[in-house]
């Protein structure tokens, strides 16, 4: 019997009523509270219409970052802004710098997530970037050495995953920025899988830009990503990406841009006031939850699920150190994706990615048991063989 004191957060959750809700990796449980944002949107604009901006739309990038964001990552006031996705923010981050002189290397990991790599491959790499990419000896982790050895004096940025989405793989964080910043190269430290699951605290870490998002440890949905610049570089970048958000006197529709020296400096269109109400109360309950607690939970449960894989003979691609590992396990099953859709007929929300089989991603609302019923579903859809009657792929996403 589950004696998780975290378990009373369940009820905040609907989905967790009708289902074994462990794909928080992918998407974070909506929290009940976004029913009321959602309404307080509706409501604001039906009610106050075009003077809703003055009221607070036009400020809640910055302000939605500053009281839920930024104490998740021990920012400073005035260093935190959101944006619709990481690609975006990622494209917004070249456009700062220049590439044609002879420090125009990206040192980027084999296993970084491809969205990213697109990014880099087709707006940096065609502005004078060379892109180093470091390979995987086992395409599920990063040697940290090799890693290192990669960054030198020709070095203008390193993006790079906190945790590898693949396997949960943590990287080695302090390390590569005390590297980077000793050969005088800035670290883009992605936090997607990270935040919400493992401590993060920017200040600590001394890094230059840290991106992340609210759509999966942080329950918030789609359309809420983050961007951290460290306060002294704020000045010092010019975004080519840009937007009348990012001038000092929007509505004087001035001719010429003249940037903002605080988070607004990296704004640029009109902001999605939809995404940035629904964002909120996910960040907000992981802060009242509080990240230790959330931490040490998933230690605990991604060891569970290990040994329940060494039980049954599932082979996976986590590390076994806890200190390395993020918050899902991968395990590597014969028929992998057919096995997941079956256990997403059975009300077993989980995903599949190739390369690194089913994704099984507690987080602090699940129960013990739920992982048991997780695993012991598999088992009996391996020796059932009920995985055929998914044999033809129907689903783009997987």
């Amino acid at each position: 019997m589950d004696t998780d004191d975290l378990l009373g957060w369940r009820d905040e959750f609907p989905i967790l009523a009708d289902s074994t809700y462990l794909i928080s990796n992918s998407l974070g449980a909506m929290p009940r509270a976004v029913f009321g944002e959602m309404q307080h949107y509706a409501e604001t604009w039906a009610t106050r219409g075009v003077r809703a901006w003055a009221d607070g739309w036009w400020e809640l990038p910055i302000t939605v970052a500053e009281t839920c964001i930024a104490p998740l990552l021990n920012a400073q006031p005035g260093t935190v802004s959101m944006h619709g996705n990481i690609s975006l923010i990622q494209a917004l981050l070249i456009s700062c710098f220049d590439f044609s002189g002879e420090r125009n290397r990206i040192v980027i990991p084999e296993l970084e997530f491809p969205s990213v790599r697109y990014v880099y491959e087709q707006l940096a790499v065609p502005r004078g970037a060379e892109l180093i990419v470091v390979p995987s000896s086992d395409g599920m982790t990063h040697d940290t050495e090799r890693f290192l050895a990669a960054i030198d004096e020709r070095t203008l940025l390193v993006p790079v995953s906190h945790v590898l989405f693949k396997s949960a793989f943590i990287m080695d964080a302090d390390a590569i920025i005390r590297r980077a910043h000793e050969v005088g190269a800035k670290v883009i430290l992605d936090g997607y899988q990270s935040v919400g699951t493992v401590p993060v605290d920017v200040q600590a870490l001394g890094v230059d830009f840290f991106v992340g998002g609210v759509l999966k440890w942080l329950c918030g949905g789609p359309g809420g990503c983050f961007l951290y610049v460290r306060p002294d570089l704020i000045p010092t970048l010019s975004p080519g990406v840009t937007g009348w958000q990012a001038h000092r006197r929007p509505f004087a529709f001035e001719g010429e841009m003249d940037l903002r020296d605080d988070a607004f400096r990296f704004l640029n269109g009109t902001p999605p006031i939809p995404s940035l109400h629904a964002v909120q109360p996910g960040p907000k309950l992981i802060q009242q939850v509080g990240m230790a607690a959330i931490r040490a939970k998933s230690m605990r449960q991604t060891a569970r699920l290990l040994d329940l894989a060494d039980a049954n003979g599932f082979p996976t691609h986590t590390p076994r150190d806890p200190d390395r590992r993020g918050g899902t396990v991968a395990f590597d099953v014969p028929h992998g994706y057919e096995v997941s859709r079956e256990l997403l007929r059975r009300e077993v929300i989980v995903d599949y990615r190739p390369g690194a089989g089913i994704r099984v991603s507690p987080h602090f609302y699940t129960a013990d048991g739920e992982l048991d019923h997780a695993i012991a579903q598999i088992r009996d859809i391996l020796d059932t063989r009920a995985y055929e009657a998914h044999t033809v792929r129907t689903s783009l996403v997987s």
